[in-house]
């Protein structure tokens, strides 16, 4: 893999041209993307002109190359968003997302795989640290990527999991910020009270540094060693669906994280959180036969099984049932906010343990479902593996709209887990 933060430096230094930077993506991903299949459109000869721009070294990103997730639109790259339905599809204009990006010196170097309009639907990509295992989902490429070393920086989203658990699959840094931190305009809607853009990098420094460069927000922890912050292990009500190993994971980290100074409490959740992570599920799906409803109504044929059995059955969801899903989801929102007074952040499974062998499947979002309805910074720390070697992340949770604190507490983990 590569850091987004070393390569930076590198540059600053003159050791490195953003164009060497194209050049290396490029070598890996004629070494691995015919095993892995992160990209569902690639363009390095237009990558290795833009990386000819007076300056561009001098820019925020400082011409590094990023991935794309296929339901971003770009003006210079088709946009599928993971089907057949949109195959060839260019947009006019670049996402809002894909826009910071490019402002901020950042190089498209292509478009990542994503899952069928980011739901479940396996799309084919491989997981770089075993072929034979899923590498997660829907933001499947971006983090086959960057645990390749094809690029240093992807975008991906998160409506229920899709960028903590790929992360944690293939064993790097995944980061679904503060619902509503980055913009979704111009990215194709799931559930638009869900849906949120992240990133994925190599470290949690990385992320940090790529997320206060696209958005000028003051997120970078790489300057200073991070504070000792006040941690609570949360286990929630489906622990036992996380593996032993995984279940020994997060408590690892926990001795860890203690061990290097931070202080450590137990948190257990009211039962309102069971009820809000089922209602996560129901204001995804509801949502879902809406925001498609033009695909469903014109190409239901070309949809693929997994996802019209969730559509097929989002379209018995009565109004009533989805607001008073609201309803819950408010009342956790206020709770969640008030069992983190004096607490910095939450421990937590990332997944229910390692990637699952085959493609069939890119895993359970279980672990995610509830974070991602609260909106709250997410944070899968890498750094751990299983007995076979594959990756198991565990997750920090932050306090709504205090990102920075919560991308220093999980730096914090990640050197306590070196």
């Amino acid at each position: 893999m590569f850091s987004a933060l070393d390569l930076v430096r590198r540059i600053a230094s003159v050791e490195l041209t953003p164009r060497d930077v194209i050049d290396r993506c490029a070598d890996a991903i004629a070494a691995h993307e015919h095993n892995i299949g992160a990209f569902a459109a690639l363009d390095i000869e237009a990558a290795r002109r833009a990386a000819q721009a007076p300056g561009l070294a001098m820019s925020p990103l400082a011409g590094l190359p990023v991935g794309i997730k296929d339901i971003f639109d770009t003006a210079d790259l088709p946009t599928a968003y993971g089907s057949p339905i949109y195959a060839g599809h260019q947009p006019k204009s670049d996402a809002a997302l894909v826009a910071m990006v490019r402002r901020a010196g950042g190089i498209v170097l292509g478009k990542t795989v994503s899952t069928e309009f980011a739901s479940l639907q396996p799309a084919g990509t491989r997981n770089p640290r075993n072929p034979a295992h899923t590498p997660g989902g829907s933001s499947s490429g971006s983090a086959a990527a960057v645990a390749a070393g094809m690029v240093p920086l992807a975008l991906g989203s998160q409506t229920a999991g899709s960028v903590i658990r790929p992360a944690a699959f293939c064993g790097v840094a995944g980061y679904k910020p503060s619902f509503r931190l980055l913009p979704t305009v111009g990215m194709k809607c799931f559930a638009w009270s869900l849906d949120t853009p992240g990133l994925f990098a190599a470290g949690v420094a990385d992320l940090a540094f790529a997320a206060s460069a696209i958005t000028g927000r003051d997120l970078r922890v790489d300057r200073a060693a991070p504070a000792a912050p006040t941690i609570a292990l949360v286990r929630t009500s489906i622990w036992p669906q996380a593996s032993a190993e995984m279940q020994a994971a997060v408590e690892t980290a926990a001795r860890r994280v203690e061990a290097a100074g931070a202080r450590l409490q137990d948190l257990q959740l009211p039962a309102l959180f069971d009820e809000a992570a089922q209602a996560q599920a129901v204001i995804q799906d509801y949502e879902a036969y809406r925001a498609l409803a033009y695909e469903i109504d014109h190409h239901r044929d070309r949809i693929g099984p997994v996802l019209g059995v969730q559509l097929d059955k989002a379209a018995a969801i009565a109004p009533e049932t989805y607001d008073e899903a609201r309803r819950i989801a408010r009342r956790a929102r206020r709770e969640f906010a008030n069992l983190m007074a004096g607490i910095d952040v939450i421990l937590t499974p990332s997944a229910p343990g390692a990637a699952p062998q085959g493609l069939e499947s890119t895993g359970s979002p279980a672990f995610n479902r509830l974070w991602t309805l609260l909106g709250p910074p997410c944070i899968n720390v890498p750094g751990l593996v299983d007995t076979s070697g594959l990756p198991l992340g565990v997750q920090i949770v932050g306090r709504f709209a205090r990102d920075r604190i919560a991308l220093e507490a999980a730096l914090f983990l990640q050197r306590a887990l070196e």
